[in-house]
Order: structure tokens, then sequence, then C-alpha cells
């Protein structure tokens, strides 16, 4: 005959018992915690361990511009709208605006002093950052190649290649362009660095200019350029040169536009005189309205206060050339290059309103 003793009698646990009965399971998942930690960075590469990371924020896009003061002008309204809903958003910059035109009486000592315009534009950039809440912004030149010695990377540098105006609103290649100027930079190389950072962030959206740069400047033609191919090199698991071993598909990628019927109270006159990102508009295939992000535009302008004139006298307004006073946009329009795209059925021209709509969240 077999026989169970009795279980004991239960004790009341008062706080002190319950705080040393918790401390050592807490002590063990901590314990546990650490082991998980020091395999993961046996097992992983660095860049491996960084992408996972990146992992861990469900929405991610990531913003090409030429130069210091192109994001807040073209996607401001979108990059606040998304950072403040907690959206990981990483702006990579080609250059540092070292040829850029001084419209501020006050820093005109700059102009014509490369080195020093382009630190001050650095500047002006990361205040610019901070009124849209966006903390992750990288120069592409700082990113490095697969196996490139630091001091190689240090060394790259893509500088301003400067432009000239032509007819209308369209600019031209400068006539001084030098060999460093990101215009003349090899493209495959700018992409495969490009393609090294898409692959430690892992954005499902990247924007940049449309082809033709939005009105022409070479480095904004460059930098649409760079980023379609290195969208392709990141997804490449044989691309040559390009950092992370871990490739990554872009699910969706857009270019920033202005739609054909609204371009007229933007710039004047006629068509033929108009920017190549003005687009007729079947060619929009979303609308980020973000009219919340105002005051967050209008600070990040004023932060560029070398480059771009702003005036606050009834609503905000901003001039960068042209000696054209425009409304401060928070309706920003977006074609879609790559990807699918997924109509807002409560909006009755079908326009999608979210750069991340039918891109399936994480499991």
């Amino acid at each position: 005959m077999t026989t169970t003793p009795d279980a004991p009698e239960p004790r009341p646990e008062g706080p002190d018992q319950a705080a040393t009965t918790a401390a050592p399971a807490d002590d063990v998942l901590s314990q546990l915690a650490d082991v998980v930690d020091d395999v993961a960075e046996r097992a992983f590469e660095p860049e491996e361990l960084a992408a996972m990371e990146s992992l861990d924020v469900p929405r991610r896009v990531l913003l090409v511009h030429a130069h210091p003061d192109d994001e807040t002008i073209g996607n401001g309204a979108t990059m606040a709208r998304y950072a403040s809903a907690g959206a990981g958003v990483t702006l990579v910059t080609c250059t540092r605006g070292e040829r850029g035109e001084v419209v501020e009486p006050e820093l005109a000592h700059l102009e014509g002093d490369r080195a020093a315009l382009g630190a001050h534009r650095v500047l002006e950039l990361a205040a610019a950052m901070e009124a849209l809440g966006v903390s992750d912004h990288r120069f592409l030149d700082d990113a490095p190649l697969d196996g490139e010695e630091p001091a190689a990377t240090a060394a790259a540098r893509y500088e301003d290649s400067g432009m000239a105006w032509g007819e209308g609103m369209r600019a031209v290649a400068a006539p001084d362009t030098g060999p460093a100027a990101f215009a003349r930079a090899d493209l495959d190389e700018a992409a495969a660095r490009l393609a090294g950072v898409l692959r430690e962030v892992r954005p499902q959206v990247v924007v940049t200019y449309e082809p033709g740069g939005g009105y022409g400047h070479p480095d904004h033609v460059q930098a649409a350029a760079v980023a379609r191919r290195a969208v392709e090199l990141a997804a490449d698991p044989a691309a040559a040169r390009v950092a992370g071993g871990v490739p990554w598909e872009v699910a969706k990628f857009y270019e920033g536009v202005v739609p054909a019927s609204v371009a007229a109270d933007s710039f004047g006159g006629d068509r033929s005189s108009w920017p190549s990102m003005v687009v007729d508009d079947d060619q929009v295939a979303c609308v980020v309205e973000a009219p919340e992000q105002l005051s967050a535009k209008a600070a990040a302008l004023r932060a560029h206060r070398s480059q771009v004139r702003t005036r606050f006298e009834g609503g905000p307004e901003f001039m960068v050339s042209q000696d054209r006073w425009q409304p401060v946009w928070t309706t920003e329009a977006y074609r879609l290059a790559r990807g699918v795209p997924a109509p807002d059925t409560r909006r009755g021209d079908g326009l999608e309103t979210d750069l991340f709509a039918g891109i399936a969240p994480p499991a």
C-alpha cells in the first residue's frame, strides 16, 4: 500500500517573504537575459545584431536627400507625422550643402567659404531634425563599404556640386563642378554605401526625388539615381561592396511630387516653366496630410536659416529661390515607383493616405 504524505500547511506570506521569494526569480531572469545577450553577441555579426534591433520598430521609413533643407521643404510634415507616431524615421543626406546660396544677411560671411558653410549647415540640419522629432540622421559618405577601413571611410567626401538656373524653374549643372562633387560620384559606389544603410535600418519604405531631381539640380538627380540603385543592391545577396550580410527588400519606393492641379498656386506661370516634380494628378499614389505638424515643419524651416527665408505674418511662409513666398505645406504628395498601391477607401479619389498602406505588419 502506497501512501502520500500530507502537504504542509500553507504559511501566511508577508511582504518580506514575498520580496525574498521574488528576488531570486528576478535574479534568474536577469541571468538568463545576460546569457541570451552573450550568445547573440557571439553567434551574430554586429551588422546582423543591428538589423535585428531595427526590427523592434514595426514601421520604418528612410528618406534620401541631396542637401540640408531639402528634406524639410519636401517631406517635413511627413517625417514629423511618422516620428510622432513612433515609427522609425531615418534621413540620409548626400552632401553638406557647401555651395548653397546664403540668404541670411547675418551669415553672409559664410558664402564662398565651403568648409565653413558646410559645417554650419550640418548644425542647422541637426536643429531641424530636432524640430521634426527625427533622431536618426546620417550623411551618405559616412556609410562604409563592405570591408572598408575606417580611415578610408573618413576620407570619402561627397561635396555639393553647385548649380545654375536654366529656363523657368529648372536647374542645370554649374560650370565649375569639381572632381569631388556628388554629381560626379561613381553611382554604384555611392549606391553600395546607401545599400549598407538600408540593410542596417531595414525600412519598408524609401522616399526620394523623382528622376528629374525635383527641379533638375544635379545633386538631386544623382540622389534619386543612387536611391534606386541602392534598393536593388540591398536586396541582392551577391551585391559587391555592400556592408551588412543580411539582404533587405524594400516594399515600397516613393518619389516626392506635386500634383499638377495644385502646381499653379505654388509655381504660377504656365506648365512649361514648372519644375520636373510636377506630375499629372493620376500619377499621384499617396497624399500624406499632417496639418497638426505645421508648427514642427515651420520650426524646421526656420532652423535652415542660411538657406531658407521664413515669415509668420498670418500663416507661416517660406522662400528658397525665385523670390516667391509660399505657404508651409503640410500636405505632401508621392508617386509610387516600386510596390503595390493600397488605396484608402475612405477617400473619394482612392489615393493612399499612409506610406505604409498595404504593407503587412511584422509577425
